[in-house]
């Protein structure tokens, strides 16, 4: 069973884990979801995680499918037993709008449509999904302290932005008597990415590297691809996917390979269970995002959730 944490400076209690549900409504239909979020529920699962986005860049899904396949699923649920998370201010792929969309009236547009999707009153813990520098962090914070006083959002955090904006922007909203954000939702895993070939896919700062003053911030971090794409299980198998050969096309994760092979074999678990296991056993808060296709994958990573590393081996899986 997942234990529970109080993210920091909130009264949100979630599950160890966070279930990234992107595929739910597209990928994975609405029975299979409903099959692998109730399993994670059983499991003590009660935080998900997803963004107004998901399942647009499927021209006949209907808009915001995941979010949609979350609030079927929620309909027979008590609302309070489940944290929802979700995302706004990215691209809106449905019309080609490629424009940077972070500031106060195109995220109003999301944060209303997201509420209808998933057929709640109010969203737990709202990320800005992008950052936009043109935007001053002052009309960001104050838009998120508005829609947090009308009840629409009770947290909001930052998901891909750099660790000066996010400590700008709380830095105003301190300076200011406002609410700031509680957590940050960055691109973090075991594997470390080729950082050029990551970033032509959408995938920026990789938290390791330009996580800097944020790892110390008394923030959350709650990171994404936090199972590296399951690129370790693949190299446990004997090969990875040509799509993932080039994400990961960095040499350090050969070493962090053959460390985790070691840890994992004291351990009698696996390299991708060691993986989730380096993120956990970080001494900040980190709350891993975990993708699954179905139960079983869920309780794979459920059990992976109660690894227990040292000092020293969190400190051997990060050669390089």
């Amino acid at each position: 069973m997942l234990s529970k944490v109080t993210i920091a400076n909130t009264d949100l209690s979630v599950s160890r884990l966070c279930y990234g549900t992107n595929m739910l409504g597209t990928a994975i239909d609405q029975d299979r979801s409903n099959a692998i979020l109730d399993k994670f529920l059983e499991l003590g699962g009660n935080f998900v995680d997803t963004a107004r986005s998901y399942g647009d860049w499927i021209p006949d899904a209907p808009k915001g499918a995941s979010e949609r396949a979350i609030g079927a699923w929620l309909k027979g649920k008590k609302r309070e037993d489940v944290v929802v998370a979700t995302k706004g201010g990215h691209f809106d792929m449905r019309v080609g709008d490629y424009r940077n969309r972070v500031n106060p009236t195109d995220v109003a547009s999301d944060l209303n449509e997201s509420l209808g999707h998933l057929g709640v009153d109010t969203i737990d813990l709202y990320w800005l999904h992008m950052d936009n520098p043109e935007t001053p962090v002052a009309e960001l914070i104050d838009f998120l302290n508005e829609a947090k006083d009308a009840g629409k959002i009770r947290y909001f955090g930052a998901s891909n932005w750099t660790d000066a904006r996010v400590l700008e922007a709380n830095d105003y909203a301190k300076a200011n008597g406002k609410a700031g954000f509680v957590a940050v939702e960055p691109f973090w895993g075991l594997a470390k990415p080729n950082e050029e070939n990551a970033t032509a896919q959408g995938y920026q700062m990789y938290f390791e590297d330009h996580g800097g003053a944020l790892k110390d911030a008394g923030l959350a971090i709650i990171p994404y691809c936090a199972q590296s794409r399951g690129y370790f299980g693949f190299m446990e198998q004997g090969g990875v996917p040509e799509h993932l050969q080039g994400f990961y096309d960095n040499p350090v994760n050969k070493d962090r390979f053959a460390a985790a092979k070691d840890i994992a074999a004291k351990h009698g678990v696996t390299a991708s269970d060691i993986a989730l296991a380096y993120l956990l056993n970080q001494p900040q808060q980190v709350i891993p995002i975990i993708g699954a296709s179905s139960p079983a994958r869920i309780e794979e990573a459920v059990k992976a959730a109660s690894l227990k590393l040292s000092a020293d081996e969190v400190a051997a899986l990060k050669v390089g």
